[in-house]
């Protein structure tokens, strides 16, 4: 069957931006392009959420704040951490966090004085229009690597996190 001068253009320009897209993304790694810290990309990578979710509300919040606390060495680091804090929190959670930082000199939302390097949150309950969410945070790679865990507690209608607990 013969493809129109339409459909071979359509096809080429596909093939063309699909190879383009997987070299954009391959080269960065084929180079060992790396920032202050580490790099890492996944074979397969995919990720969605839904801002109607509490769980992925508290995940979105901790992926981004980590994001900012862990970039050292961009100056607007500390105010989008801030502002993530003022958008996220309660206004109760956020004075909770502020007395926690004082008397610990420690982040009240990490509950320790450095970054993971990695996060998980999982749903583990709801009731009296809150959800509590468990965040697990990893300090450092290998099968030895020290994990921490921590309760967040978020209101059903507002999604805001009212309360964080360090879960021993």
């Amino acid at each position: 069957m013969a493809m129109s001068v339409r459909s071979r253009k359509t096809l080429i320009t596909a093939v063309a931006l699909t190879g383009g897209l997987t070299l954009a993304a391959v080269t960065p790694a084929l180079a060992g392009a790396r920032a202050n810290h580490s790099t890492r990309a996944a074979a397969v990578s995919s990720a969605q959420g839904d801002p109607r979710n509490v769980s992925q509300h508290v995940a979105d919040f901790y992926g981004a704040y980590i994001d900012a606390v862990w970039s050292t060495d961009d100056r607007s680091a500390g105010d989008a951490a801030k502002a993530l804090r003022a958008f996220y929190l309660s206004t109760a959670a956020q004075k909770k966090v502020a007395a926690f930082e004082k008397k610990e000199h420690a982040d009240g939302i990490l509950f320790a004085q450095n970054v993971p390097v990695k996060w998980k949150v999982t749903y583990t309950g709801s009731g009296a229009g809150h959800a509590t969410s468990r965040v697990t945070l990893t300090w450092g790679d290998g099968p030895h690597a020290e994990v921490s865990r921590i309760d967040v507690q978020s209101d059903l209608k507002t999604l805001k996190i009212t309360d964080l607990k360090s879960v021993r």
